[in-house]
């Protein structure tokens, strides 16, 4: 077991997952098994990991609640038995009859839920050349931030369009969090512009870790997602990262360098709250004046 503070290896799993939540579960436990094997720690699926569907009356009719869904309890399984940390980068689970959850799982090595996340922010955005997504017609927002102790440091919970957010990586970082997670389904026209830089700032600006694992590819549902999982340091600098198929990406993870970047730039602790005001109206005599011949 490794002592809090140790050097541990994360996997990243990159999926192409589709309509049918068994065909996803079993890549999600093969690529597991694999990691396991190459010696990972703790591994992260991307975010819709049990099934991406668009037509929101087949993804109500596929999914079921929490504590009935076959994913998550065929993923804890494969924790308990592998010994790991499995993190469920999301799981789309039925939250009331009309309405679903996107909501990451924490497990630990025990095969216990440790920490559940509902994503608080929802993607609802028309995109060039005629893409639209509307998040919050399927799905029920969080309302929640979240942490969870690791055995090497503190988690900070979110997923995908949360990145947009960087208020809530502040807050998970004043928190304690040295790493954060971020499993997505990006799409390839925002992939392509925004990925890499915003998952770089995010790391940045808090010196944290970030591990993002996604979703890449053209999928059943018609839905392109960017793909490229990355794993970054507290410095910004990319550790590893994965193409536009699915796959397996390792990195080694040094938690001392979280340390080592605040000291360098110890902006978690130069943080001063103020307040914005509006710029004041002109006198009405100055008014006058101009109005004079």
């Amino acid at each position: 077991m490794s002592a809090a503070g140790s050097a541990f290896k994360v996997a990243l799993l990159q999926m192409r997952s589709g309509t049918a939540p068994s065909a996803n579960l079993a890549a999600a436990l093969a690529a597991i098994a694999e990691a396991k094997s190459a010696g990972a720690d703790y591994v992260l699926t991307p975010e819709m990991t049990n099934i991406i569907e668009a037509k929101r009356e087949r993804l109500m009719a596929a999914i079921v609640d929490e504590e009935r869904d076959p994913t998550l309890a065929a993923l804890r399984e494969a924790a308990r038995r592998h010994g790991i940390y499995v993190h469920i980068g999301s799981l789309a689970v039925k939250a009331s009859p009309d309405k679903a959850a996107n909501r990451s799982f924490l497990i630990d090595r025990s095969g216990e839920v440790a920490a559940r996340y509902d994503k608080i922010h929802m993607f609802d955005v028309d995109l060039a050349g005629g893409e639209s997504y509307r998040e919050s017609r399927s799905y029920r927002p969080g309302e929640l931030a979240v942490v969870a102790d690791l055995p090497w440091g503190r988690l900070g919970v979110t997923i995908c369009y949360d990145l947009r957010f960087p208020a809530l990586y502040r807050a998970l970082a004043e928190s304690g969090a040295s790493f954060f997670s971020i499993p997505s389904a990006f799409t390839r026209p925002t992939g392509e512009a925004h990925w890499h830089v915003l998952l770089r700032a995010r790391a940045i600006e808090n010196g944290c870790f970030v591990f993002a694992a996604a979703q890449g590819g053209k999928h059943e549902s018609g839905r392109e997602t960017f793909g490229h999982s990355l794993v970054v340091d507290p410095w910004g600098k990319i550790l590893a990262e994965g193409s536009g198929e699915p796959g397996i990406i390792l990195a080694e993870i040094d938690p001392a360098e979280v340390a080592a970047a605040r000291s360098r730039i110890p902006s978690l602790h130069h943080g001063r709250r103020f307040e914005i005001i509006e710029p004041m109206a002109e006198p009405a005599h100055l008014h006058a004046v101009r109005g004079s011949p």
